[in-house]
């Protein structure tokens, strides 16, 4: 975890503050004493991590960038990136748990009038509670015109009708922001994003997804049958679904990138120690240079993807628009983990295949972030686009 500072003289540095690295250590420590203990049973039992949740939130750990207005630190996302890190080098499951609410909550900070904001972000801060983001569907993942959610107008009331998938935390959601289409003739800009409280008649859990890795971070299908909400849990406008979604994720994807970082940090650390202690032909593996070779490109690897993500954060948080940057981000931590979590393995040799060892759970972690928030396939589509039909900042 390098920190690099570049001096005063370019005027451009990588040095934390004080009040940052305080941060970074409050989350490193409790990801070693609270969530790295618990990782590989509830991984193995997929259980729902509510205990630690409820410990991260009474640390501050959590909803970091609710502004101070309503009740929340109002961290910057360079902050938030901070602490992502820290936690899924803890468990990228039980991290994502409590990360998530980032992107939950994402539309509502960044597209909720005041109103809105003071009706759905407080209670966050007040208990462990959680929300979630409801845009994947059963024929719509990458590509969200295929949408078939509706939200029909009736009077003072939206009435919604269609299924949700592969959704974060859904199954212990208090509220969801679930987008549909209140247009369907318009394809993406006809949809608008709305505050469903998971509660109202009509909502159904379908069922939790069993997944490969991540496993307890709850991933949940649920369907929409016939649901009031009023009309003013409407985000924006009708129609302005598709931008909220996308400046959300624009906003989180260097929060999702950091939390591959962390699991690639993680692996990397045990494959270090590893090939320290391993002897074969009576050195360790760590002197022999087809391992030594793999693990400089690891190290190398890990601290490009980091720089990128460090650099992303900056760009929001001066105000500037990243969605190039954020991409950039996304696609090479997501990349970069899924290559050392298999090369730690690798150094591990039968021993990583082995569920005795970290690494096999980190391999499975890792490929998530390939897939979710924008596969890395879309990233690309983002970075051509981004290229050769650039938009004013």
């Amino acid at each position: 975890m390098a920190t690099i500072d570049a001096g005063v003289e370019t005027g451009v540095s990588f040095a934390l503050t004080d009040e940052q690295k305080a941060l970074r250590e409050l989350a490193r420590e409790f990801a070693a004493d609270e969530i790295r203990p618990k990782a590989a049973s509830y991984d193995e039992l997929s259980t729902h991590p509510a205990d630690v949740i409820a410990k991260a939130h009474e640390l501050g750990l959590m909803n970091l960038h609710v502004s101070e207005e309503f009740g929340g630190l109002g961290l910057s996302a360079f902050d938030g990136m901070l602490v992502g890190e820290e936690l899924n080098w803890g468990c990228s499951g039980i991290g994502t748990a409590i990360g998530a609410n980032g992107l939950g909550a994402g539309p509502v900070i960044l597209a909720g009038s005041e109103e809105q904001k003071a009706q759905w972000l407080p209670p966050l801060l007040d208990e462990p509670i959680l929300c979630s983001f409801g845009l994947s569907e059963p024929d719509a993942g990458s590509d969200v015109a295929r949408m078939k959610t509706t939200a029909v107008r009736r009077s003072a009331d939206y009435v919604l009708n269609g299924s949700k998938t592969f959704i974060t935390n859904a199954g212990y959601a208090a509220w969801t922001v679930v987008f549909a289409k209140t247009d369907p003739s318009q394809g993406h800009r006809g949809i608008s994003a709305f505050v469903v409280p998971m509660d109202t008649p009509g909502v159904t859990i379908e069922k939790h997804l069993d997944k490969m890795g991540q496993r307890s971070t709850d991933t949940s299908a649920f369907a929409l049958t016939d649901v009031v909400i009023p009309a003013a849990n409407l985000l924006g406008e009708e129609g302005d679904g598709f931008k909220i979604a996308m400046r959300t994720l624009d906003f989180t994807r260097p929060g999702t990138a950091a939390g591959a970082v962390g699991v690639a940090q993680a692996a990397y650390e045990h494959a270090v120690e590893y090939a320290k202690e391993r002897v074969t032909f009576d050195v360790p593996i760590a002197m022999h240079q087809g391992v030594n070779f793999m693990i400089a490109d690891m190290a190398t690897q890990i601290e490009a993807a980091r720089l990128l993500v460090w650099q992303s954060a900056w760009l929001h948080d001066m105000g500037q628009r990243a969605t190039l940057q954020s991409s950039f981000a996304k696609l090479f931590a997501a990349d970069t983990v899924m290559k050392v979590t298999t090369d730690a393995v690798q150094v591990f040799g039968g021993y990583g295949y082995s569920k005795e060892y970290p690494v096999e759970k980190l391999m499975r972690d890792a490929k998530l972030f390939q897939i979710y928030e924008g596969t890395s396939q879309i990233q690309r589509l983002v970075i051509a686009k981004e290229i050769f039909l650039p938009r004013e900042s």
